[in-house]
Parts: C-alpha cells; sequence; structure tokens
C-alpha cells in the first residue's frame, strides 16, 4: 500500500530542535505554534475547532484515524490547525458511522501531518520548554532555509487572530419564534455552542468580531454572548469596548474562553500566555460556588491573572483550576455577567458544566421578568 513507502518529513521547533517522521499525504510545509492535546478521542472536533487556528496540533493519544471521519462532527466549515502531528497514523477505519478516512478528510482540507513521531519525548519537551513556533515539512534537503522561513512566523504573543475565524456577515441561527433572542459575538465560535443556545430556546444572530454594541443591540436581544476563539486577547480593541458597552448597560453577558479573557480585560484584567496551555477533554475544575469538582474540555493558551482577580472589587472568582489553580471562573458582583475559561459545550469532551447555559439562559429570563 502507498503509506509503506512515504516520504520523509520532520518537525523543526523554533530552538533548533528536530523530530523525525514520515509525510501523511500532502507534501510541502506548514508553520505555526505547536501544541499538544491529550484528548483520547473527537480529533476531528478538534481539528475544526477554530480557537486551533494557526497551531500545529500533537495528538498525545497513540492512534490517530482509527475512526475515521463523519460530515456531522464538525465544529466549524474548515480545518482550522495549520499541521497534525502524530505517533501512529490509521489509514483504516472501522466505525459504521464514518463517511470517510482521516487521510480523506485531510487531503479534503489540503491538511499536511506527519506520523512516526516520538510523540511522548515531543510533548516531555514542550511541557519542559514550552510553546514555541514550529514547522513540519518534508521540504528537507535545506535545514537553513527552513530555519531562515520559521524565524519571520510572528509569535502568538501579541497575535490577533480572531479576525481569520469570524463570519464575515451577521447569520441567525435556531428558531425566530423561540423565547429568547441573544446577540453572539463569533470571535471563533464553535458549531456546538450555537446547538446548546438554540437547545434552550433561544434564537441566535451571530455578529462579526468587530461589531459594536449599537449593531448588537439593534435587533433588541434578550442576552449577549462572546464566544471562544484563537490568538492572544489583548489585540481585540473592539471586542473588549463591546464588552464594556454591555456591561455599562447591565444586561446579561456570557463569555467562554477568549469571550472570558475579553470579559477579563473589560474589567482592567490582564492576560498573559501560558507556558504550555491547557488543551484536552479531562481537565479538573472546582466550582466555588456549589463546591462541586468537574471534568473539563479545555483548549487556551492564554489566561487571566489571578491576583488581579482577587483584587478586583466587582469580580468574584468562582472556577479555578485543580492543576496549577489558574483561574477558570469568573462572575460580576454588580452586574449580569459571567464567564468561564473552559469549554461547558464540549465536543469533544465530557458534559459536566453544560448547566452554564442553563445558568445564562436563567439570567437572561429574571431580567426579562424585572425589565
Amino acid at each position: 500500500m502507498k503509506y509503506q513507502s512515504r516520504k520523509k518529513a520532520i518537525l523543526l521547533l523554533a530552538d533548533g530542535t528536530i523530530f523525525h517522521g514520515k509525510a501523511v499525504g500532502k507534501e510541502g510545509s506548514a508553520f505555526g505554534e505547536v501544541c499538544f492535546n491529550t484528548g483520547m478521542t473527537g480529533y476531528q472536533e478538534i481539528f475544526t475547532d477554530p480557537s486551533y487556528y494557526g497551531q500545529l496540533m500533537v495528538t498525545t493519544n497513540a492512534h490517530i484515524g482509527n475512526y475515521g471521519t463523519n460530515d456531522e462532527e464538525v465544529e466549524s466549515d474548515s480545518v482550522k490547525i495549520a499541521g497534525l502531528i502524530v505517533k501512529n497514523f490509521s489509514y483504516e477505519y472501522s466505525r459504521d458511522l464514518a463517511d470517510s478516512s482521516l487521510q480523506e478528510f485531510l487531503e479534503k482540507n489540503n491538511l499536511l501531518a506527519i506520523s512516526d513521531v516520538d510523540t511522548r519525548a515531543l510533548v516531555s519537551y514542550i511541557r519542559d520548554n514550552g510553546a514555541m513556533n514550529a514547522v513540519i515539512s518534508t521540504e528537507i534537503d535545506d535545514i537553513d532555509k527552513l530555519k531562515e522561513q520559521l524565524a519571520a512566523v510572528p509569535n502568538m504573543n501579541g497575535l490577533e487572530l480572531a479576525s481569520k475565524v469570524s463570519t464575515s456577515e451577521p447569520y441567525f441561527v435556531g428558531d425566530p419564534n423561540a423565547t429568547y433572542k441573544i446577540s453572539a459575538l463569533d470571535i471563533g465560535i464553535k458549531k456546538n455552542i450555537l446547538r446548546n443556545l438554540t437547545q434552550r430556546d433561544a434564537y441566535v444572530k451571530v455578529f462579526p468580531y468587530n461589531a459594536t454594541f449599537a449593531e448588537m443591540s439593534e435587533w433588541g436581544p434578550d442576552g449577549y454572548f462572546l464566544s471562544n476563539g484563537p490568538g492572544d486577547p489583548e489585540p481585540l480593541t473592539e471586542a473588549i469596548a463591546t464588552a464594556k458597552d454591555i456591561l455599562a448597560n447591565d444586561l446579561p453577558l456570557f463569555g467562554i474562553c477568549l469571550g472570558h479573557q475579553v470579559i477579563a480585560l473589560a474589567n482592567g484584567i490582564s492576560t498573559y500566555k501560558m507556558h504550555n496551555g491547557h488543551r484536552g477533554i479531562n481537565h479538573p475544575v472546582k466550582n466555588l460556588i456549589t463546591g462541586k469538582g468537574e471534568i473539563t474540555s479545555q483548549n487556551h493558551g492564554f489566561a487571566i491573572h489571578r491576583e488581579e482577580t482577587e483584587k478586583h472589587p466587582e469580580v468574584e472568582i468562582t472556577h479555578v483550576h485543580l492543576n496549577d489553580h489558574t483561574v477558570a471562573g469568573i462572575k460580576m458582583k454588580n452586574k449580569n455577567c459571567f464567564s468561564v475559561q473552559y469549554h461547558p459545550e464540549a465536543s469533544p469532551g465530557p458534559n459536566d458544566s453544560v448547566y452554564l447555559f442553563d445558568q445564562f439562559i436563567e439570567n437572561i429570563k429574571n431580567a426579562k421578568i424585572t425589565a
């Protein structure tokens, strides 16, 4: 079979470290920030998650592709990762619900991938040395040229990427006759977030990343949502201004991941780039309000400063990550607003935190009653 005589490929890190592998399908070079996801399942959803835009994805699960792909199991309209790095790539799949193999899926989306990489050694290296830019390439005859090209790739710190994945025009999702109307700011929104909102009797209008409060409020929504997304939150000056306006009017507001960081920035709480981020479907979080633990799906390389959050007179920490005690959720004491640094909609991942969508709808309902 053709994959038995595949072309050699390498992963070259920004610090000069090289890992060797073999090309899967497409040949060439792909650049981005290398990161890893520890999930055992859900690779197709991960590859199409807009929050991963511009990143080279390392999967820690040893076998990738064994259950194929399904056209319904996507979180956006295309693959968003810049490239894929795996240990064992499965060309065959054994799942009745699959529409095609992962190889066909990657070829359809023009994605470069390499396999036969020592991913355990690679992930250990990233854990010790932090996330950094890298290139995966089959063009391995001139390493110095690859190093020059890699040096020109911008760092994720300070990089605005929401505009690359956001809708260009507003659009509607759900039943126009639903009880609740929600304006959602698309800074990298996942499809399963929209499903969770529409399943709760909400009609959603999705706006581009740079939409103003005036534009989002014109159709008379009952609540506002700030989505997940890729890149550094600090350059998102328009989204931060919109969040400030929503808060100034004390309207129901919910933010997830990048949206959570935007809400923090709107309150004067700064963000920072993490050593290697949280990416997986088994991250432990404690709800400080209920005292209960939650196993969560996470995907972020930035976080908000805990010390600044603790000192803020109008913000309360509601959730913490139990591995490193980073802030995993906040709510405002004087506004109808809360946010989390993880993915309650999962896809992939557990459903421990899906109650947060119910909480958002309840906040909207109560605001309508008291209006």
